[in-house]
């Protein structure tokens, strides 16, 4: 059976979560309710499977797999979400989510994911699926592609309202590399301030006007 990690702002769901795991035999050994958190524990644990939701209160589930990919810690990750957004689903994928299915999936679908997950195959429900089709096969957008990881993280908070300040510290980054970051990231978009940024984000489905 696979060794979990829970990442989701509400503890019912965790405890929930956890239960129907358990019940089936895997092993839930850690759980946080932000990225950063996770991040400290999930370098050292190094779960089998992590199940991770995108509204994470003020944070993304998009700024921990950002963040992953750039310490390159090839971990399985399935996102775990109410959102049924096709750009949501996309650009998981294109942040190495090994999975997506929605919250209102049964417990026996969360269960065949991981395991399917854990056995080094992707799984994506029907509906993530059909939503990620509709996305990955429109003609591909090259300057978007050209972002790195820590571009598409620092994006995110930025579209979120978060400052220089609040993004360097929680990123351990110094204010002016933020704006460095930014700064570039908005080159390549072509983008010239930052209500572009929250434009782009939000015709792009990464964020929503209850986020900001």
């Amino acid at each position: 059976m696979s060794r979990i990690y829970l990442v989701d702002d509400h503890a019912i769901m965790r405890d929930g979560l956890r239960v129907v795991l358990e019940t089936a035999g895997h092993e839930v050994i850690g759980e946080a309710a932000g990225p950063t958190p996770a991040l400290a524990d999930l370098g050292r644990l190094m779960p089998d499977v992590v199940l991770l939701d995108l509204r994470l209160g003020q944070r993304s589930g998009f700024e921990l797999l950002a963040e992953l990919q750039r310490r390159a810690l090839n971990l399985r990750v399935i996102v775990l979400t109410m959102s049924d957004q096709p750009r949501h689903v996309a650009e998981a994928l294109r942040l190495g989510a090994w999975g997506y299915l929605l919250k209102g999936s049964a417990s026996s679908e969360v269960l065949q994911a991981v395991e399917t997950v854990a056995a080094g195959r992707r799984f994506l429900s029907p509906q993530a699926a059909e939503f990620a089709a509709s996305v990955l096969t429109e003609r591909d957008k090259p300057a978007e592609d050209a972002l790195s990881p820590r571009e598409r993280q620092i994006l995110l908070m930025v579209a979120q309202g978060a400052t220089s300040n609040a993004i360097g510290e929680a990123l351990h980054l110094s204010p002016k590399s933020v704006d460095t970051y930014r700064s570039r990231l908005m080159k390549k978009l072509g983008l010239h301030d930052i209500a572009g940024v929250v434009k782009w984000a939000l015709r792009e489905g990464l964020i929503s006007l209850d986020e900001r």
